[in-house]
Parts: structure tokens; sequence; C-alpha cells
């Protein structure tokens, strides 16, 4: 009987050290961690829902998350770095991160937005699929290293269908886009240009005087709750819908890559984790918000919300297919990832053909 309680107080012996061990050796390794402090420079002014709150919704809990060893501070758009400059500040050290979109980043790498948005697809779902099961991540992250960028690139927020566009007046015809000036994003852009329009790239905040000056006659950016935001109601009356040229939106955190290496394996995994939660939550908090926006937009600011046409539809489609065989000539980063990205769409097909609904149904 001795026996077997000396062999039951050496096996609960062994038990407490073996638990005292792996906490001291826990508290060890927690302690070799580097804190670290991400300084953010955002292309999105942090009022914005989906873009400038995903990179917020991350600083509050990656401190949490990470028991200190992170930290973000997030600088409104130009507190910092200018929006249109933060590649090159991460990626020569200026900051250690930014928060953007890949599609700002045309001029030094033309088809950079096909990481950003596609036109005419794919919606979130199959965005988010390819990214993350197809070669999406490896495509996005090797067109920054063959591009000469110094920089580690997180998809850090995703949002689904933005307007087509807000305008001064109807849009019915190819003739009401030829000569339009107009501010539009990446490479529905270049669809636009290809159609006759004069587009230009602006950020958010200089958007709303453009359209009071006249200097733009129309405009997309993002949402109609977040366009609504920035106040473009006031100016141009004719909403149209849809966003054919962002059916789903990824932005990105990009981490200046010397930071990136210095950090443990957790720390590493801890911001890969919590901004595929941060997409997550952006995608569902901006689904939950333009219904009723559109509906006031409409009833209390005098909003036309339009559809276009089909004939409008089918020519933007056709020019896109040109704008994208185009691009594939001359840019060899572009080619790959569009490659690459249809002969995904092509194996989805038979899923999205059998598995969704018909809009409108309901109706």
């Amino acid at each position: 009987m001795n026996k077997k309680r000396t062999l039951i107080r050496f096996l609960i012996g062994l038990v407490v050290l073996s638990f005292v061990v792996v906490s001291t050796s826990g508290s060890a390794f927690a302690k070799k961690q580097k804190p670290i402090l991400l300084k953010v420079p955002s292309t999105y002014a942090s009022a914005l829902p989906g873009l400038g709150t995903t990179t917020t919704w991350v600083a509050e809990r990656l401190h949490i998350v990470s028991n200190g060893s992170l930290k973000m501070k997030v600088y409104e758009p130009g507190k910092l770095i200018a929006p249109f400059e933060i590649l090159d500040a991460v990626s020569n050290g200026k900051v250690n991160a930014g928060y953007s979109i890949s599609g700002y980043w045309e001029g030094k790498m033309p088809g950079s937005s096909i990481f950003s948005t596609v036109p005419f697809g794919p919606e979130a779902g199959e965005f988010l699929a390819w990214m993350y099961y197809g070669n999406g991540r490896k495509l996005y992250q090797e067109m920054y290293d063959k591009g000469g960028y110094n920089v580690h690139v997180i998809p850090c927020g995703i949002i689904a269908p933005e307007t087509g566009g807000w305008f001064k007046k109807p849009i019915d015809t190819l003739e009401d886009i030829n000569g339009l000036k107009i501010r539009y994003y990446g490479l529905g852009g270049k669809v636009l240009q290809k159609l006759g329009a004069s587009v230009s790239l602006i950020p958010g905040g200089e958007i709303f005087p453009a359209l009071e000056k006249n200097a733009i006659e129309g405009t997309e950016f993002s949402m109609p709750a977040i366009d609504t935001k920035l106040g473009f109601y006031k100016i141009a009356k004719y909403n149209y819908f849809p966003g054919w040229h962002q059916q789903a939106t990824f932005f990105e955190l990009l981490i200046n890559k010397d930071t990136w290496n210095s950090m443990s394996e957790s720390q590493q995994m801890i911001l890969e984790v919590i901004c595929k939660a941060a997409t997550c939550d952006a995608f569902a908090y901006t689904e939950s918000l333009q219904a009723k926006v559109m509906k006031e937009n409409a009833e209390k600011h005098g909003v036309n919300n339009e559809y276009y046409n089909k004939e409008l539809l089918k020519a933007f489609k056709q020019a896109w297919l040109e704008v994208a065989d185009e691009l594939s000539t001359t840019s060899p980063m572009f080619k790959e990832a569009w490659d690459d990205l249809s002969a995904f769409r092509k194996t989805y097909d038979l899923w999205e053909d059998y598995a969704f609904l018909p809009r409108g149904l309901n109706k």
C-alpha cells in the first residue's frame, strides 16, 4: 500500500513538474518575442465603413490577441504617408506597414488591379476561393517580389459589389460615355477609357471637390453607404448599378519584409489569422448597410437608383475582354494571373451554374 501511495505521489510530482517546465518555457518563449509596433498609414479614412474601419478593427484587437507582442497604430490618409506613396514607403522602410489596394500601383505594375478586383467577377465567394485555395496568394506575393518591392502582402478585407457610378445625367448609350470626365478605379477605368471616357484616379477625399468644380462629371468610389458619407448625392443624382467593374474588392496589408522576417512564427500567424477574420467582418458589415442607404438616398436625397441597360453592360464586357487581351501582351505578371484566374473560374462555373438561386426570385 505504501508503495502504491509512493508511486501515486511520484506520478503527481511528474505532472506538476511537467506543468512548471511547460509554463516556464512558454513564458521564456513569450519573452523572446520582440514586441513590434506596426505604424500603418491608410489609404482610407477611418470613418468609412469597410474601408477605413477594417484597419481600426484589427488595431483594436491585435494587441489583445498577441498578448501585447504586436500593436498597430493607424494613420489617416496623408497624415504620415500620402495614399499613392504607401507601397514605396513600406518597401524602403520609411514605415514598416501600410494599408491600401493593389490597383493604386497600376502606374508601377500595369495590371496589378487584378488582385483587388476584376470586371464582371469573380464575386466575393469565388474570389476568396481563388485567393486562399487557388494560386491567388502565391501570385499576389510574386507580383511584389518580381517588381522589386521589399514587402509581404496579406489580403485584409473584402467588400461585395460597389455601385457602377454616380453621374450628373443619365447614362443610356455609349455616346454618354464618350468624352465623359470621370473618376474610375483600376481595370474598370481602362474599360471606360477604351470607350472614350476621360478617366482619372484620385483619392476618395478629393472626389467631392472635383465633382463640385466640374473637374469630373461622374465618379465611382465604393458602396452606397460609403459614397453617401462622401456626399456624392449632393451633386450627382444618378447612381448606377451593378458595379460591373468591382463585384468584389480585396484590400491589402503591406508589411516591410525585413519587419516580417524579424517576427516570430507566432506573430506572423497572428497577423495572417486576424486579417482573415477582418476580411470576414468587413464583408458581413458592408453587406448589412447598403439597402437602407439606397432607400434613404432615393427618398430623402432625390437620388435615382438606376440599372445599366443590357446593351451598355454588353459593351462594357466586350471592352473589358479587349483590355485583358492587351494587358496580357504587355504585362507578363497580369497574363499569368489572368490565365490562372480564368482557368479557376472555368472550373468553378459548374458549381456556380447549379448552386445558386436566380436573383430577383422573391419579386
